[in-house]
């Protein structure tokens, strides 16, 4: 047990943290906003054209892409949950880009999937300009993939930067 936690507690915690702010911002939504409304307090209306709160509800990905594939992306959801949880342990320790990014990523996948797994589709709600209409798992999911992509741009760089010195230092020492 205590090797399972030392595995696996940090990025069960963030996840869990996400899941929780998600599913608690969701309920909100779904006991307050008759589905298809939207409500912006009456002292934010002048921000009405770039962001508000909707109800929406999504059959589709992140951002309402595939819709209607709830059923394959809850098997999807299935199989990176397993993939992030196998991958996990094995990132280096002081890779903490690369662990915030996971915990993130799965944290997002729980909760769109505790949402596909009890009502059938997912609550989205944050409405930004024309972008299509998200939720706190999406961003997360979102916020994830862009840590993600950074943590491997700044490991190819300093692997550059080490191949350099060693190149340098293989130059003047090899006179």
């Amino acid at each position: 047990m205590k090797n399972l936690v030392q595995k696996y507690g940090s990025i069960f915690a963030i996840a869990a943290v996400i899941v929780l702010l998600d599913q608690w911002t969701k309920s909100l939504v779904r006991t307050n906003i008759v589905s298809g409304a939207t409500w912006l307090p009456q002292s934010l209306l002048w921000l009405s054209p770039y962001a508000r709160i909707v109800h929406w509800y999504n059959t589709g990905a992140a951002f309402g892409m595939f819709k209607d594939a709830s059923m394959v992306l809850t098997v999807l959801a299935f199989v990176v949950i397993g993939a992030i949880l196998f991958y996990y342990p094995q990132v280096e320790k002081d890779d903490w880009l690369l662990r915030l990014a996971l915990s993130l990523q799965l944290g997002g996948a729980l909760g769109n999937l505790v949402d596909r797994l009890t009502i059938g589709h997912v609550t989205d709600f944050i409405s930004v300009g024309n972008f299509p209409v998200f939720n706190v798992a999406d961003a997360s999911i979102t916020i994830g993939a862009v840590l993600l992509f950074l943590d491997v741009w700044l490991r190819e760089r300093a692997e550059k930067k080490a191949e350099k010195t060693l190149d340098v230092k293989g130059e003047t020492t090899g006179e």
